[in-house]
């Protein structure tokens, strides 16, 4: 059984007025967070409070970035030029470096969002355009890309620091990627499920699809999306069992190391 795993949750995913999700309760429980650039969801002032909330609780900080997107919440599929898009995520990171700026904040690695990210996962030329987005902003950014994904193999071409994730609250299909939402039971809300799924994938080094074949997987962090409703409870049950397990959650760089 690993003896330690990075927890790390989307956050500052609400826009003016409007809040998604509870990131101050969710930086209770994991310790690396991914921060909304804008695109899909955030706005500087969001940006700048979740960051300072993950000073305050030691909580590395990454970028999130998405497609431009607010209406869908950066889930509906775009096809756009790969240089375009390489721009665009290198727009986002300089966005919340910057911000992270007011709070003496590094920003550690970049996480891509939603329909950018599955898109990423299967199609090289997307995954290698955010590789030399992230890149040409900080060559020592993490790309943390989905394990096994054309992500992971970009962040190896590109020579990117590389960290492999997994999720404890999504479902897989046999190929190793995630079950499209549309499909039900796509996203996992028990708790007691969650938890359990969680430790067995630390302790065998194993995801169990949803037909339940299992698929030996290297992954250094393990994701919840902090804005479903049950984004709370699953991590916090997740983050419990982990404990009760004596297995160690650390932030994404301390897991590198």
């Amino acid at each position: 059984m690993a003896e330690r795993i990075n927890l790390n949750a989307d956050i500052g995913e609400g826009f003016g007025l409007y809040a998604i999700g509870n990131d101050e309760a969710i930086m209770e429980i994991v310790k690396s967070v991914n921060v909304a650039c804008g695109m899909h969801a955030g706005d500087p002032t969001v940006m700048h409070e979740a960051v300072l909330k993950a000073k305050e609780r030691g909580v590395s900080v990454g970028a999130h970035p998405g497609f431009n997107d607010l209406w869908g919440f950066g889930r509906r599929r775009i096809d756009m030029s790969t240089t375009d898009l390489e721009y665009l995520v290198a727009y986002q990171i300089g966005a919340l470096a910057g911000i992270a700026a007011y709070g003496g904040l590094k920003v550690t690695h970049v996480k891509p969002h939603g329909a950018l990210h599955n898109m990423a996962a299967v199609n090289d030329d997307y995954a290698l355009a955010i590789g030399r987005g992230i890149k040409a902003v900080d060559r020592d950014l993490v790309y943390l890309a989905l394990a096994g994904s054309a992500m992971e193999r970009a962040a190896v071409e590109l020579g990117l620091p590389l960290a492999r994730e997994a999720f404890i609250d999504r479902a897989y299909g046999d190929d190793g990627n995630l079950l499209s939402r549309k499909v039900a039971g796509a996203v996992i809300t028990d708790p007691r499920v969650a938890a359990e799924r969680c430790v067995q994938m630390v302790a065998t080094g194993e995801i169990v699809s949803a037909s339940g074949r299992r698929l030996p997987t290297k992954f250094d962090s393990l994701g919840v999306h902090g804005d479903e409703p049950t984004a709370l409870a699953v991590a916090r049950a997740c983050r419990d069992a982990l404990d009760a397990a004596g297995i160690a959650v650390v932030t994404l760089p301390e897991m590198l190391r």
